[in-house]
């Protein structure tokens, strides 16, 4: 598409409907599987109620970068939270339940990842729901599902237990040296997504049959699923993979290599004319046709793969990174620096695409975030608030979502159901909220 016409969609977004408006969804979820996914769907225009407990609410609340808070709200928390209605409501007690059960009956989607059998306690459950609600789709969201031995254990997980209960730290890791955990919380938003991909499907047969249904999923074993060849080679073959750092082994040559300046850069030649092509840009054509090296097949043997790749590791250790990456240019291979986090937020091209955008979010002010990484030119996601404190928009759900009366909400509060934010930092409004700024009395 015309770079105008994207300038076009990025300028016009706000002003065309959401995919998923209309949907609503009923988030019991913490830290970053479970609300990574309503998160997913918020930015697509689903109306998500995010249900914590009061006084504290979502434990990422407190687990920040460095123990650093931005306007004494956790980082951690905003980018799977964008667009969500924030109640502060105790399940432990039945009004709490009662009120949860009211929500239900007039939601779409239930999301949770709590520990199994914890929803079916406080009566909340998706059998309990079904009763109400024949045709809720409800997730449950674990490290290890809801059934198996694991499960039975009552066994905890969080994003590093499913990085290495699944394999993935172990592949992850260079040749002899430690399992490599990724510091990045790839199960969560992996899982997260594979949820939501499912969650989507059901919407879909519920459209076509009236039917909600319940779905099950498993962080460890979702993560699996991203693991490519890994598993069928195994089985096939009956050989253990083995880490491999950053070559890639099915493609060869493809690698990491440190430059000159003592940058990084990714390069991949697996193609033949890719092969010649950096050949002749590393003043070697010869290489082209050296039996070791004549075909991809045999540049993928161990012994010939080693030292083609050592033969690369050299020359670009005398070259910069962009020397390298203009020599690609011209011959065409693939070639990339590897960007630090400062370097792609400072990247013009990210920004011009409007991928890195400024949120002026009414409690927050003014911070950079990313966009949803997908285009969609009639309906456009797009963030339109960010976090907010504990139970800060109780009034308006109890108000226009369930028509509960000032009376009725004061009981709630007098009975603890509902519950709003304590006086501690990653809970409270900011240090400079006016009281008013960000509170929904009226939103489409």
């Amino acid at each position: 598409m015309a770079e105008s016409t994207w300038r076009n969609y990025k300028e016009s977004k706000f002003s065309k409907p959401l995919p998923l408006k209309g949907i609503r969804v009923l988030e019991v979820c913490t830290l970053l599987l479970g609300p990574s996914g309503p998160g997913f769907l918020s930015r697509l225009g689903a109306e998500v109620i995010k249900c914590e407990m009061p006084p504290l609410g979502d434990t990422l609340r407190s687990l920040v970068p460095f123990g650093y808070f931005f306007k004494e709200q956790s980082t951690s928390l905003i980018r799977p939270n964008p667009n969500k209605y924030w109640i502060g409501l105790d399940l432990h007690k039945p009004e709490g339940q009662q009120v949860f059960r009211e929500l239900a009956a007039k939601a779409d989607i239930i999301e949770e990842n709590l520990r199994p059998g914890v929803m079916e306690r406080w009566n909340v459950g998706y059998r309990q729901i079904k009763e109400i609600n024949p045709s809720i789709i409800y997730i449950s969201k674990t490290g290890f599902g809801q059934w198996g031995q694991y499960a039975e254990e009552n066994r905890p997980s969080n994003d590093g237990a499913a990085q290495g209960m699944s394999g993935y730290a172990w592949m992850s890791s260079f040749p002899g040296r430690p399992p490599l955990k990724s510091r990045l919380y790839i199960c969560d938003s992996y899982g997260a997504l594979m949820g939501e991909v499912a969650v989507l499907a059901a919407l879909h047969y519920r459209d076509r049959t009236g039917k909600g249904q319940y779905i099950e999923l498993s962080q460890s074993e979702a993560i699996m699923r991203a693991m490519s060849w890994v598993w069928p080679y195994q089985h096939i073959t009956g050989k253990r993979a083995m880490p491999a750092g950053n070559r890639d082994v099915s493609l060869c040559p493809a690698d990491t290599f440190r430059c000159a300046d003592d940058t990084f850069l990714a390069l991949a030649a697996p193609d033949p004319d890719e092969f010649r092509g950096l050949c002749i840009a590393m003043g070697r054509p010869e290489l082209a046709d050296d039996p070791r090296f004549k075909d991809h097949l045999t540049r993928l043997q161990e012994e010939n793969a080693t030292e083609i790749l050592r033969i690369i590791a050299e020359w670009v250790r005398t070259k910069t990174a962009e020397e390298v990456e203009e020599l690609a240019e011209k011959h065409g291979f693939t070639a990339s620096r590897l960007y630090t986090i400062k370097d792609v937020v400072e990247n013009e091209h990210f920004r011009e695409r409007g991928f890195i955008t400024e949120v002026d979010d009414p409690l927050l002010g003014p911070f950079l975030d990313y966009e949803f990484p997908v285009m969609m030119s009639k309906t456009p996601p797009r963030v339109r608030w960010s976090i907010r404190p504990v139970g800060f928009d109780n009034e308006y759900v109890m108000t226009h979502i369930l028509g509960k009366s000032e009376d009725e909400i004061r009981q709630l509060y007098e009975c603890g159901a509902l519950g709003k934010w304590a006086d501690v930092r990653g809970r409270r409004p900011p240090p400079d909220w006016d009281g008013k700024a960000g509170l929904i009395m009226t939103r489409d």
